[in-house]
């Protein structure tokens, strides 16, 4: 159970007729895009970090190979 404040509820519900949904339905969609945006911008700041993902289905071996060369 969770608690929320009366007037937010209000706006809560007001919102949710608005979008012809259910209260719970906004509260699972606004849920949902926040937790994606957020797990977006921990992928990015990742990113920004440690640079782009290296692709795993490279062959290893080829990779060293073309590092060696590249010396």
């Amino acid at each position: 159970m969770i608690s929320i404040p009366d007037a937010l509820l209000e706006r809560l519900d007001a919102q949710a007729r608005e979008n012809r949904e259910t209260r719970s339905g906004l509260l699972q969609r606004l849920v949902e895009n926040e937790l994606d945006t957020a797990a977006a911008r921990q992928r990015k700041e990742f990113e920004d970090l440690l640079g782009p993902p290296i692709d795993l289905e490279v062959d290893a071996a080829q990779m060293i190979r073309e590092d060696r060369e590249s010396h």
